[in-house]
């Protein structure tokens, strides 16, 4: 914790899972010498069972999880008291600054974050284990990209494979667009029709004992056309020439500038609009952040996708994504789907 912060109250969920091991709803009081968990009789024996070393308070009903909160705050006498700023609402704010006058608020926005960024080999593992279910899942659905068959129908079997296989939930809406709509970057599926011809471009991931995976593969129906082809092979060797050149001690900002001038000398740099890749964990989208601003030095643990893309309106896109982890001396890539251009 840091030096003049006596104590903080956590309710981010992904936070409070990181510091408790409790996966159910409530706050989070840390201390020097005592945690507590706060929460309701709906999760109060989840809570035993999940954690250790915190003292479960359940509240009643029609008490407040944040009075209890502020009780235990004023009972420690501190002098001080952090909280996540950017997870409380500013009522939940106004509240707590009401109830504890004589305590200063101090903002921790991004302390526990920061300590997510860089994962165990624990954590790595889980990750690994979402992204072998992605995997398998990939593999899966290739035998169902067909035309005929829409963009609902595809995503209810993708993700009914990869619960069955093991994970717990999809760790994000699934995105899977076809044909024009693939330029939309985080185009959410429809009733369209896959047609010969068309692109189909699948962002997807599992969640596994709370870690995401992060998976992105264009593929196409038939042959490709020229400038289909070429869009593809451009985004693909932007992205192999980004992870290549991936190592510990680079900024975010260093790796994003490899795939985006590749992809602007090939003279398509008008239409790749977002940031390389991101950090991934309890949540789909975590520090740190591969981009043109990402200033953050990559270090050993952290787990980024790498995951260009081209989009043109009207005509339709390509992006791929693996996802990697840094090691001490460069990077292992977690993502074992073939990205070579499919052709069904």
């Amino acid at each position: 914790m840091e030096d003049n912060v006596e104590g903080l109250v956590v309710n981010k969920p992904e936070n409070q899972y990181y510091i408790s091991g409790f996966s159910g709803e409530g706050i989070t009081i840390i201390t020097r010498h005592k945690n507590y968990i706060i929460t309701d009789s709906r999760y109060t024996e989840q809570a035993k069972n999940e954690t250790s070393d915190f003292e479960i308070i359940e509240k009643k009903t029609g008490i407040s999880l944040f009075s209890i909160a502020y009780q235990i705050v004023k009972e420690l006498d501190f002098e001080n008291i952090g909280f996540e700023s950017h997870s409380l609402t500013v009522k939940q704010y106004d509240e707590l600054a009401e109830n504890i006058k004589n305590v200063k608020l101090i903002k921790t926005d991004g302390f526990i974050e920061q300590l997510r960024a860089i994962k165990d080999s624990h954590e790595i593992n889980l990750v690994k284990s979402a992204q072998n279910i992605t995997d398998k899942a990939f593999h899966h659905i290739l035998d169902f990209i067909k035309p005929g068959v829409s963009e609902l129908d595809l995503v209810a079997e993708l993700e009914f494979f990869m619960k069955k296989n093991g994970s717990k939930s999809e760790a994000f809406q699934t995105i899977l667009v076809s044909g024009p709509r693939t330029s939309l970057p985080h185009g959410t599926p429809s009733e369209r029709i896959l047609q010969s011809g068309d692109l189909v471009t699948i962002d997807f991931g599992a969640r596994f004992s709370g870690y995401c995976s992060d998976m992105t593969r264009t593929v196409i129906i038939g042959k490709p056309s020229e400038i289909q082809l070429s869009i593809y092979n451009t985004v693909l060797d932007a992205q192999i020439k980004a992870i290549e050149y991936i190592k510990p001690g680079l900024t975010g900002k260093d790796v994003d500038g490899v795939a985006r001038n590749y992809i602007s000398k090939h003279g398509f740099g008008d239409y790749f609009g977002h940031g390389l890749g991101h950090g991934v964990g309890l949540e789909i989208h975590e520090a740190p952040r591969l981009s043109p601003k990402g200033e953050s030095e990559l270090l050993p643990g952290m787990i980024v996708t790498v995951e260009p893309g081209i989009y043109i309106e009207d005509f339709g896109g390509v992006r791929i994504e693996d996802m990697v982890v840094m090691t001490e001396n460069g990077y292992e890539n977690m993502t074992n789907s073939e990205k070579r251009l499919i052709c069904l």
